[in-house]
């Protein structure tokens, strides 16, 4: 057992956050220090700790990080708390000034419940450049992933770290991206001809909602039931995007009139396509890019029923002779309507489209903490279900 010590108490707040040259070596030796998180990398102020002479740290986070909780390759022995257990022990130690503590490992611990849960850490929407457009578009693995290490920098990164690892556990977007990376080569391996998009409609339409509790997915920080603007279409599930049933498809064309209808002039579009482009007299229409969601923008000062209808095109990538019905579930306080309800494909044909109109009341609609109601849309053939999520929301034009 070592005595504890939390430098937030007395000093400012550098030396609550374990800042560089904020602790006092005279105060900290041979103590388990508490550091709060933030401003500073996780590991580097374990090595500040370490440089005063303390033995180890309780790292704690804030309310913005919640509960949410990664693993690092500390250079000293820690424990990373959520902040209502960084709350309950400095509380502890304000009422015991002898207060002692030790850290004990008690192994891993596999099969824990709820997983997978939305990372405190994980990019939220809307989407700040084009909030017609839902984003995130679906989330993946990127929390304490064990994987292979250069042992030409230890694990760490920091300078002063001489450890040499094969294995290290890294947490982030960066760890998120390549497992979606990984996915979407794997998918390309097996259907050589589908097209980036279509690639990203699979994985979309065929997201998981639900964790291994078979409860809705909670996001890590508020432990509240996540939402799209959290998760998007859903967690990752590489099996049913292998056979998504039907995908919704775009051509070099699509992106060129999405440009047009954001108002990029031919001259900017020609950076990205290289070739030269015009766009047409009418202006195309936003909402009408076939992506996998949907996401319809009312004004806010919306009076009375306002109503808005999007096309969608599905191509048919399963079995031939497929029949669909429409199964919608409305965001609260919203009506959805789709035409044709049913679409029926054949050996001739593999395309079809079909509008959703959605409709609000401005008496009855009422946005949630998000800015939002969400809901979705699926085609159902009794072995597939594609779903894409909807968003409504309000806003006022630039």
């Amino acid at each position: 057992m070592y005595p504890l010590i939390y430098p937030g108490k007395s000093g400012g707040l550098s030396a609550s956050l374990c800042m560089e040259n904020s602790l006092d070596p005279n105060s900290v030796r041979g103590k388990i220090v508490i550091c709060d998180r933030g401003s500073s990398a996780r590991t580097a102020k374990g090595l500040v700790v370490k440089k005063a002479g303390g033995v180890g740290m309780i790292l704690a986070n804030g309310v913005s990080n919640g509960e949410g909780l990664v693993g690092d390759a500390h250079l000293i022995p820690a424990c990373a708390v959520g902040s209502s257990e960084g709350d309950e022990i400095k509380a502890y130690l304000a009422s015991n000034s002898t207060a002692s503590a030790t850290i004990n490992f008690q192994g891993t611990e596999i099969g824990v419940k709820p997983a997978p849960v939305v990372a405190s850490f994980s990019g939220r929407g809307p989407n700040g450049l084009n909030p017609e457009i839902l984003k995130p578009d679906l989330i993946a693995p990127g929390v304490n992933i064990l994987a292979a290490w250069t042992e030409a920098v230890g694990p760490t990164g920091l300078d002063s770290d001489t450890r040499k690892t094969e294995f290290n556990i890294l947490s982030g977007t960066s760890m998120a991206c390549p497992h979606v990376s990984g996915a979407a080569a794997l998918l390309k391996s097996a259907h050589p001809d589908w097209s980036p998009a279509a690639i990203r409609s699979a994985m979309m339409t065929t997201a998981s909602l639900i964790d291994n509790s078979l409860n809705p997915m909670v996001d890590e920080s508020s432990k509240k039931p996540a939402t799209p603007y959290d998760y998007g279409a859903g967690h990752l599930n590489l099996d049913l995007a292998m056979d998504p049933g039907l995908v919704y498809d775009l051509t070099d064309n699509d992106y060129v009139s999405f440009l047009c209808a954001i108002e990029y002039g031919p001259k900017t579009i020609q950076v990205i396509t290289r070739s030269q482009v015009s766009c047409p007299m009418r202006k195309p229409l936003l909402e009408n890019l076939n992506y996998p969601s949907i996401t319809a923008m009312f004004p806010t000062r919306l009076t009375g029923v306002s109503s808005k209808t999007f096309f969608r095109m599905v191509t048919n990538v399963g079995e031939a002779d497929a029949v669909y019905h429409v199964r919608v579930e409305p965001p609260k306080g919203v009506k959805v309507s789709v035409k044709p309800g049913k679409l029926v494909f054949s050996e001739t044909t593999r395309r079809l489209g079909y509008y959703v109109s959605i409709t609000v009341d401005s008496r009855n609609l009422v946005l949630d903490d998000s800015g939002a109601v969400f809901g979705s849309i699926s085609w159902v053939d009794g072995k597939h279900v594609v779903r894409s999520p909807i968003v409504v929301t309000q806003t006022d034009p630039l």
